[in-house]
């Protein structure tokens, strides 16, 4: 999954990928790529709502559901932005930043958490 999103968010400079992360409460095991529909994509990401409710549904088929949203920071740190916390809106949800490098990709994952972003082990699982 990781590197799906790593090979998003390089295919993507200097814009920045978005897309949903599918699994359950207690771990993701999928990404979901979408279209980044912003305004001004190389400052923001807007996932493509239709891909949204399809990967709702497509993910509660197999048991399981969106549990988070990805994007990447093309030129900047993996942390979220005052944007970033502006436009999230789901709380309880895994958010995923990504920033490709020359050697790979920095990845960090937060949670929503009383109105703010709680930085998160990222455990991979290799």
């Amino acid at each position: 999954m990781l590197k799906d999103i790593a090979a998003h968010a390089e295919l993507t400079v200097p814009d920045e990928c978005c897309g949903l992360l599918v699994g359950t409460s207690t771990g993701i095991v999928d990404s979901v790529r979408s279209a980044n529909l912003a305004d001004d994509p190389t400052r923001r990401f807007l996932i493509d709502p239709k891909t949204h409710i399809e990967t709702r549904r497509r993910a509660s088929e197999r048991g399981l559901a969106v549990v988070g949203f990805y994007h990447s920071h093309p030129l900047s740190a993996p942390v979220p932005s005052v944007t970033d916390l502006e436009g999230a809106s789901y709380p309880d949800h895994w958010y995923l930043i990504a920033r490709p490098l020359d050697t790979g990709c920095e990845a960090r994952l937060f949670r929503l958490d009383g109105g703010r972003f709680v930085e998160v082990e990222l455990a991979t699982g290799l």
